[in-house]
């Protein structure tokens, strides 16, 4: 059943076309993933449909109590406004409810004596009721706690810009709504929020269309693919996986009728230049069909990626840390830290965000000081620096302009030459577009051409800052075939598991207590191994708990009523260890609900208590029958 549809959308930005006359509808399941090269029009797209931003023609048709949440790519909150206010805003009957019971749990959090307040909370829970809102309340509590949101009294100001995301992401999700729009939902969130985040979204009631460069994530939550590509939309059914399959097929179909076109063309011409000045209305009317053969465009411009370029020879001195700590405002954010970079070196660096990944990877580029221990950098090494932040641009030169002020030319490792208007082009900036003014660029176009400004510098050590954020997949696929055959050595920090797994071949795991891990293989190996060890540590515990007595026929010597208490002590030791589970699911559930989270912590402690009683009874009728 069709929520939205939208036909004939018209829009320009200049004089470039970003949709020319595109329709599609979206039904009540679909999870859409939009796709195209950075500056084709996705993030506008969203907008658009969010309201936003206005089209020059078409229509968008829904019902009038049609609810719609939008997430942008750089979210807006009111800095002075606390977590709470922003996190359950809305006007819906049932977030008033649920924003008002969360204020009154604070409050009486700050003074549980206070009768009054005791009093505000029972009214609040009553509208809670009244409103049917405990199942949202408890969802909302689940995605705040997968999101790390836990203090609701700060103010956003405090918050990094990390954080605000997560805010924002979870007042999404919270807001109830049939279609959810999502622009670069997975840009500034570690590995763990963005699983999580994939497991929800795909049990997510409502629609959902979003933007992002997460090749992983597209392919485990879409159902459905939009491409957009010189002012068309493509729709392909199936998630990334069965888009790049089927658009293959599409470009294959594509490039046989531009063959056709031409030899048609070619054939037209030749009869032009051979016919007598006799034939006049057979000539006008040929006439007329080579010129619109001539007109007809070809939409499918395959990009040749096929490249290597050199680099200055990078000797077997690379960089070389020897014992190197860093603080910041007296803590501890590098420990003790000794590493060797290899000419050949491909490091990943993961872990939760703020945990010194960056400064990390701006110590090995020599930005920053260590406090303690040695960093030396081999003579030969040129280092290119990708960092979060684009450096300035200056948006009044044209994008030819820039890139041929770094270099006019790069040379291959074949000792080939290779110009500025051809990387350009291998970096997805067509010929016409190459003259455009760098502020007319998108935001996605900018990181690109930032990007190409480094690799235009032919270092021969890459350090890599999340590389992968706001730029599209295609320029992602052109990156990663550049460092599948780049000469020296990177080094890189990302989110992004499809990136990881395709770039690099060993891990630098920051975990907490400000520990660095050495994790030798891709990310996806790395998660398969956590996975075994997290089993064989949950089968160790489970043996430590319950061994397995050694000699049954001595069961004999028990009395009756301790030879059936021993046959059933384990199966009650495993119950009361599944419910003890339960109830720690149900107090997280339970959130900022004092009243539940206090009733399920009292048994909690009940039944603690009750497992080890039966742990101690087990333990003296084993050894009744060791006797």
């Amino acid at each position: 059943m069709s929520i939205l549809r939208v036909e004939g959308l018209y829009k320009t930005y200049g004089e470039k076309v970003l949709f020319d006359d595109i329709s599609f509808v979206i039904n009540r399941r679909d999870k859409i993933g939009v796709i195209g090269v950075n500056g084709t029009g996705k993030s506008t797209l969203l907008k658009t449909l969010a309201g936003v931003e206005n089209v020059e023609k078409g229509e968008i048709i829904h019902a009038n109590d049609f609810r719609m949440e939008f997430l942008p790519q750089e979210p807006s909150l009111v800095e002075e406004k606390s977590l709470l206010d922003q996190i359950y805003a809305g006007d819906s009957p049932k977030m008033k409810a649920m924003r008002e019971y969360e204020r009154a749990v604070q409050r009486l959090e700050n003074d549980p004596e206070d009768e009054a307040l005791q009093k505000e909370l029972i009214q609040a829970q009553e509208r809670m009721d009244q409103e049917d809102a405990w199942e949202a309340n408890t969802i909302a509590k689940q995605v705040l706690t997968r999101l790390g949101i836990v203090d609701f009294s700060k103010q956003v100001k405090e918050l990094s810009g990390g954080q605000k995301k997560r805010v924002a992401i979870a007042r999404a999700l919270i807001q109830p709504a049939d279609l959810l729009i999502m622009d670069e939902p997975t840009n500034h969130l570690d590995s763990a929020s963005i699983e999580w985040l994939e497991s929800y979204l795909a049990d997510y009631q409502g629609a959902v269309i979003l933007v992002t460069h997460d090749r992983y994530f597209l392919n485990r939550v879409t159902n459905r693919i939009y491409e957009l590509a010189h002012g068309n939309l493509y729709v392909y059914e199936g998630n990334y996986e069965l888009f790049l399959e089927k658009k293959a097929e599409r470009e294959m179909l594509a490039e046989r009728a531009e063959a056709k076109r031409k030899n048609i063309l070619r054939t037209e011409l030749e009869w032009l230049r051979r016919s007598p000045r006799a034939r006049g209305t057979k000539q006008k009317a040929r006439v007329e069909r080579v010129e619109r053969l001539q007109q007809t465009k070809s939409s499918m411009k395959k990009e040749d990626i096929e490249f290597s370029i050199g680099s200055v020879r990078l000797g077997k001195k690379v960089i070389e840390m020897k014992n190197v700590t860093k603080s910041y405002h007296g803590e501890v954010v590098i420990p003790s830290f000794s590493y060797i970079v290899s000419p050949k070196e491909r490091l990943g660096m993961i872990g939760p965000n703020g945990s010194g990944k960056t400064t990390l990877l701006q110590l090995f580029s020599g930005n920053v000081t260590p406090d303690n221990g040695e960093i030396e950098i081999g003579e030969t090494v040129r280092i290119g620096y990708y960092s979060q932040e684009n450096e300035e641009l200056d948006e009044n030169k044209r994008v030819i302009e820039y890139i041929r002020e770094i270099a006019e030319v790069v040379r291959t490792v074949d000792g080939n030459v290779v110009t500025a208007e051809q990387m350009l082009e291998r970096f997805l900036f067509e010929r016409p577009s190459q003259w455009n003014y760098i502020y007319r660029l998108s935001g996605g176009e900018k990181r690109r051409l930032y990007l190409l400004s480094i690799l235009m510098k032919e270092p021969n050590v890459l350090l890599l800052d999340e590389p992968t954020n706001d730029l599209d997949t295609e320029t992602l696929s052109v990156l990663e075939k550049y460092l599948e055959d780049f000469p020296g050595a990177v080094i890189t920090v990302s989110h992004d598991r499809y990136f990881l797994d395709r770039v690099v071949q060993k891990l630098l795991v920051f975990e907490p207590r400000r520990s660095i891990q050495t994790f030798q293989g891709n990310y996806s190996d790395y998660i398969e191994t956590k996975a075994e060890e997290r089993e064989q540590v949950s089968n160790n515990k489970k043996a430590e708990k319950k061994p397995t007595p050694t000699k049954r026929r001595s069961r004999k010597k028990l009395s009756y009523k301790e030879q059936k208490e021993w046959e059933g002590i384990e199966d009650r030791i495993t119950a009361l260890e599944q419910k003890l589970e339960e109830i720690e699911q149900q107090i997280i559930q339970a959130g900022s609900d004092y009243e539940q989270v206090k009733e399920w912590t009292e048994k909690q402690q009940q039944v603690s208590e009750e497992l080890e009683q039966a742990i101690e009874r087990w333990t003296e009728l084993s050894l009744l029958i060791e006797e």
